[in-house]
């Protein structure tokens, strides 16, 4: 087969088209949106019809791949690790119901926090659905991962996850892939108990679950991403995905005599670690992110063997490098020179030209008049109104938390309580808490910034164009108190007066802040 250079999020793709995937569901966050922008743009996915419009938010998307694998057919569904927080309710009750057709979980994690507000572990996630995760450790497994996750889902009748990290998935390789493979036939569970989690039946599926443990061990013991590089030496690394290539690259570079046991797949094989561990008398664990598994390895910190984040071997937070590892492995630190400081740092900027520029003037223009000058916002471009030369923003917790504390912050008689969000987030996490603030009549203005895109993770579609206003009195906010404006320097005065006036009003109130963002409408012009 011809060789392609790829991301490891576009090997995941097209290995998803290749392994007879009806649809890929997804929300964009960083680093996994090109796997689903790599599927829009196939050819051989719209020959097929692949569905791969985006979802609302990462739960919308679980239970839209689910529904899919009980109609019998193969589903794909991509989510940054905190976009697993969202989908965390039905990613859980799936361990229990199972699947029909295959059904992959996706999940780009982002070790040293490059684009996330946090670098939690979806291994965790994963561990506690009791579910099997694959961690590959290059480009092509990854692309080898799902085809051997597809068939493991529809053996076992699980969910599969695969997790990768932002390195993996931001960086190319050469892969090989495997030939096209047809799409399963729909063929609808006709088995409804095994889908309805009433107590009665949703404890024969724990059980059930339970029972399974023993075989997805046995899995891990025959994986075939399961490597092991044996010497004489009496210390050894047991590594895990792409923390094996840094421990290889170390062994290579300084010739080192060190035993090392790849593991890439969960629940971890007792066999070969309990044969490793017996054959070695210091083992440092390598894994990228969380000491999930050096946790499992200590045995509750009773193995003094076993080294690593936990006991300080390894740094407890950021990714691990060539250079982390060699230092674990005894090789003293490289002596590099100092970079001279050329130019003084500059922090990210929202665009020249971009509106929430103008949306940020005019509201700090009505703010400064009040003594309380908090803003509440959340995660999107506008987040950088945080920084000079605005200084607007107060918070930005996660989705949607913009419309849900200025809620409580005007439950606690805080005023004025304002909220800024941007129009993708408003319908992935917004809309149900506007709908809090209307049961409640609370005294909130919420902004609605609307470039009309998914700005942050590049202008993918957002869900709520179009249909914002519409929306806000649907969920009840009174049409005389739901204002437009356009954000531009010609109509500053205009859009001072509407934010006084809504923020002055004892009710909910929603400004909507309406204008194309600038990158997507220079993509638009050049087209």
């Amino acid at each position: 087969m011809k060789e392609n250079l790829l991301l490891g999020a576009e090997a995941i793709a097209l290995a998803a088209i290749d392994a007879g995937i009806s649809g890929v569901y997804a929300y964009p966050g960083t680093p996994s949106t090109e796997i689903t922008e790599f599927i829009q743009k196939s050819n051989i996915a719209r020959q097929r019809k692949i569905h791969s419009t985006w979802a609302t938010n990462e739960k919308t998307a679980y239970e839209a791949a689910l529904g899919m694998s009980f109609a019998g057919k193969r589903s794909i569904v991509c989510m940054k690790h905190v976009g697993l927080n969202v989908a965390a309710d039905p990613f859980m009750s799936s361990s229990l119901t199972g699947v029909r057709g295959g059904l992959l979980l996706v999940v780009a994690d982002d070790p040293s926090m490059h684009s996330s507000q946090n670098e939690q572990d979806s291994r965790a996630l994963a561990k506690f659905a009791m579910l099997p995760l694959i961690e590959p450790s290059t480009q092509q497994e990854a692309y080898n991962a799902v085809h051997y996750a597809f068939a493991m889902s529809e053996e076992l009748a699980l969910p599969v996850v695969i997790r990768i990290s932002t390195r993996i998935s931001h960086s190319r390789a050469a892969i090989v892939p495997q030939a096209l493979r047809a799409e399963n036939a729909l063929s609808p569970d006709t088995d409804t108990g095994k889908w309805i989690l009433m107590p009665a039946y949703a404890r024969r599926h724990y059980a059930h679950l339970l029972a399974l443990q023993p075989e997805l061990v046995k899995r891990s013991e025959t994986s075939p991403f399961l490597a092991e590089h044996k010497t004489t030496s009496k210390q050894g690394v047991i590594a895990f995905g792409l923390a094996y290539n840094y421990v290889m690259e170390v062994l290579r570079a300084h010739k080192l005599n060190v035993s090392v046991l790849k593991i890439s797949q969960y629940p971890l094989p007792e066999t070969q670690v309990q044969e490793f561990c017996n054959a070695h008398e210091h083992i440092i664990v390598a894994e990228e992110g969380y000491p999930v598994y050096e946790e499992l390895l200590r045995g509750f910190f009773n193995n003094p063997k076993i080294h690593g984040r936990l006991d300080g071997t390894l740094p407890r937070t950021g990714e691990l490098n060539p250079d982390i590892i060699a230092q674990a492995l005894g090789i003293p630190a490289a002596q590099t020179l100092a970079v001279p400081s050329l130019v003084v740092g500059r922090p990210p900027e929202l665009c020249k030209g971009c509106g929430h520029r103008d949306v940020f003037e005019a509201l700090n223009a009505v703010m400064q008049n009040y003594e309380n000058k908090q803003v509440f916002s959340d995660i999107g471009c506008y987040s950088l109104g945080a920084l000079p030369p605005f200084n607007a923003i107060n918070t930005c917790v996660d989705m949607g938390a913009g419309v849900t504390m200025a809620k409580g912050a005007a439950d606690a008689g805080m005023f004025p309580a304002v909220g800024i969000v941007g129009d993708s987030t408003f319908t992935h996490s917004g809309i149900t808490a506007l709908l809090d603030a209307v049961n409640d009549n609370s005294p909130v203005t919420i902004i609605i910034s609307d470039n009309s895109t998914t700005a942050m993770t590049g202008g993918q579609d957002s869900a709520g164009t179009g249909k914002l206003e519409q929306i806000c009195i649907g969920l009840g906010v009174a049409p005389e108190h739901i204002r437009t404006i356009i954000p531009l320097k010609p109509n500053l005065e205009k859009n001072i007066t509407i934010l006084k006036e809504e923020i002055e009003y004892q009710g909910v109130s929603v400004v909507i802040a309406q204008r194309e963002c600038v990158q997507v409408a220079m993509r638009k012009r050049k087209k």
